[in-house]
């Protein structure tokens, strides 16, 4: 992966992100730091959306720190209203923790969280009516359709990935037009929640901002061929499923 990585770094995009406002939660983590520092790089102005007392600011992190819980996401509106895009990457995983208290704070935090956040940023873009379309990347990993050695991961994932799904098939021309929704579908990567990943998190950046740069909803990074195969038909399979069964009566 190392060379991968460089052959990544040379893509150049800069004036795409450039003077982009971009919230990303989990930002403490392996992905969102490398996420902060490749998008500075290219002259965005990174927001980093953390749970834990904010280090200090570093050239290599967000320009700012703001501090926010899972359970208060409205109280993000003000910070929100003035995104371009928001990334929705935070999460945990109790890798063979079964406890009904760890499965209710993995799908507080990993779903249920992420879903509240999605519908907020979409009621601001909407509302906003920007030339530009507002952007919101949410990071549902592989294990939407990959088993990741961990159950209750797993479960967590696959519900804040179907619930995109879900509402792709039910937004309407205008939500549509002001916000565009990506899906960050990744591998294992090397970090705290797993330090036996494939991939480095730097690599991961490169390709997530490469493959937003070729404006694709669907991004996928991992060394599984199986999921560039498996995710898209799932993806479509979802959507028809949905759009077939559902029922506007507005």
């Amino acid at each position: 992966m190392p060379e991968a990585e460089r052959m990544a770094h040379l893509t150049p995009e800069g004036g795409r992100w450039s003077g982009q406002r971009i919230g990303i939660t989990g930002a403490r983590g392996a992905l969102g730091g490398a996420l902060c520092r490749v998008l500075r790089q290219r002259g965005a102005e990174v927001i980093g959306l953390t749970h834990s007392p904010p280090p200090s600011l570093t050239d290599n992190g967000p320009n700012q720190w703001i501090v926010w819980h899972c359970g208060h996401e409205e109280q993000l509106e003000a910070t929100l209203t003035e995104l371009d895009i928001l990334v929705i990457n935070h999460g945990i995983n109790p890798q063979g923790d079964l406890d009904p208290d760890t499965v209710d704070r993995a799908l507080e935090i990993n779903a249920l969280s992420s879903w509240r956040l999605l519908r907020l940023f979409e009621s601001i873009a909407t509302r906003r009516g920007a030339e530009q379309p507002s952007e919101v990347w949410v990071n549902t990993s592989e294990a939407e359709i990959q088993p990741a050695l961990s159950p209750v991961y797993e479960l967590s994932k696959r519900l804040i990935g179907q619930l995109i799904s879900l509402r792709g098939t039910q937004r309407g021309a205008v939500e549509r037009e002001r916000l565009r929704i990506r899906k960050l579908v990744l591998g294992p990567f090397r970090s705290d929640l797993n330090p036996i990943g494939l991939m480095t998190a730097g690599f991961v950046a490169q390709q997530v901002i490469f493959q937003a740069g070729l404006d694709l909803n669907l991004i996928i990074v991992t060394p599984n061929p199986l999921t560039y195969l498996l995710m898209p038909m799932h993806e479509l399979a979802r959507r028809l499923y949905s759009a077939m069964l559902s029922r506007r009566d507005r």
